[in-house]
């Protein structure tokens, strides 16, 4: 069975859109069987749970976490359909709880998670706290790195529409990491190992999604968690989820994430990976910003002077109200300048404004967008 059909059959749709909360998963983890071995590992700055999942008796040992920033929730359900893949315990399911122990951290930063936001309660980005040690959920995941001693560690984020694998316009569906040790960004064996296993996962992956695969900047920050994990020593691997064709949900890029999951743990089972060339990791074009939301193209500003055809970018603000996402427009024409395509092209020669910011009245008549509660949203 190929690894896209493991991630269709797992698709668990109690769990679906932006907002990833604890209330969401919980009754899910206390579903799991007792070989899941669930633990509250410690509380965040406004006395959430931090959630911990401990499975499997393998030799080798992955930590993986996601939900570091509150608000990149596509690797936690990701990780809720690898758990229900892993409790049904298939011949797929067995050989990997045979290889691995998995210690999993579903939301790291429940406090962001539910407010929606980045940072946590302190407004501290965690990414950037790995040194400093100063917020309750940076220390929770530095005692079960320290504690469990991992071969692998996982780092499960989201990436913003905007970015494009290369030059192209091709959305960065995903994008890896094997982040750098040291200032230099030189290689030694432990970085080496991951961007050898992500070379096997890209050769996965661009089966179902060709030129849409990127590989993140690798400049060095000791303070961010990936570059403080592999210069202590670990293959650390990041995954950054990113935009699928009007997936603007995720629910299409969750099961990209779960293909490469699957690949990695198969690769490491196997020590394939250890064939792969790490050239064909530096092929694996740099990601961009280069992609607009929307890029609204040929509009004739017209004012008491002059006229002049323009271009507008627009990117989706992601905002949490009534427990729901809503994504609403944000007009910038500094976009076009550096993001020269758009998800959704849209040739505007017929139309002519007075002024660059009745944008979102001409995408309502345009049939773009509709009006929820006084903001516009998407169709």
């Amino acid at each position: 069975m190929s690894f896209l059909k493991i991630a269709e059959n797992n698709f668990q749709d109690f769990i679906t859109g932006r907002y990833v909360t604890n209330d969401h998963i919980l009754p899910f983890l206390n579903s799991l069987p007792k070989s899941f071995h669930l633990k509250v590992e410690g509380k965040s700055v406004l006395s959430e749970n931090i959630y911990s999942i401990k499975i499997g008796s393998g030799k080798i040992k992955i930590l993986i976490w996601s939900q570091m920033h509150g608000n990149e929730s596509t690797t936690t359900k990701t990780i809720i359909d690898l758990l229900a893949f892993l409790k049904n315990e298939d011949s797929e399911a067995k050989q990997i709880l045979e290889n691995f122990t998995l210690y999993v951290i579903p939301i790291l930063n429940p406090d962001g998670a539910k407010a929606y936001t980045r940072v946590n309660a302190n407004e501290v980005d965690l990414n950037r706290d790995a040194v400093d040690l100063s917020q309750p959920e940076s220390i929770v995941l530095r005692n079960c790195f320290d504690n469990f001693k991992p071969d692998f560690a996982f780092n499960m984020h989201d990436q913003r529409t905007l970015f494009a694998a290369g030059n192209e316009n091709n959305a960065a569906t995903i994008s890896f990491l094997s982040p750098a040790f040291n200032i230099e960004t030189d290689l030694n064996q432990i970085r080496i190992k991951a961007m050898q296993v992500i070379s096997a996962v890209n050769n996965e992956v661009k089966k179902y999604i060709p030129n849409q695969i990127g590989r993140f900047d690798d400049a060095f920050n000791l303070n961010c968690i990936g570059d403080c994990f592999t210069n202590l020593g670990v293959s650390t691997i990041l995954f950054e989820a990113g935009h699928f064709s009007n997936d603007y949900k995720r629910d299409e890029t969750r099961k990209i994430v779960f293909v490469s999951l699957l690949k990695a743990l198969d690769s490491i089972a196997s020590e394939d990976y250890l064939k792969e060339d790490i050239q064909n990791y530096f092929e694996i074009p740099e990601n961009k910003k280069l992609i607009n939301d929307i890029l609204v193209k040929n509009i004739k500003i017209q004012n008491e002077e002059n006229s002049k055809r323009i271009n507008l970018g627009i990117q989706y603000k992601e905002v949490l109200k009534s427990n729901e996402i809503y994504f609403i427009p944000i007009v910038d024409t500094e976009l076009v300048k550096n993001h020269q395509f758009g998800h959704l092209e849209i040739d505007c020669s017929d139309f002519e404004l007075t002024t660059e910011y009745e944008i979102c009245d001409l995408l309502n008549k345009l049939g773009l967008y509709k009006t929820n509660n006084g903001i516009y949203v998407v169709n």
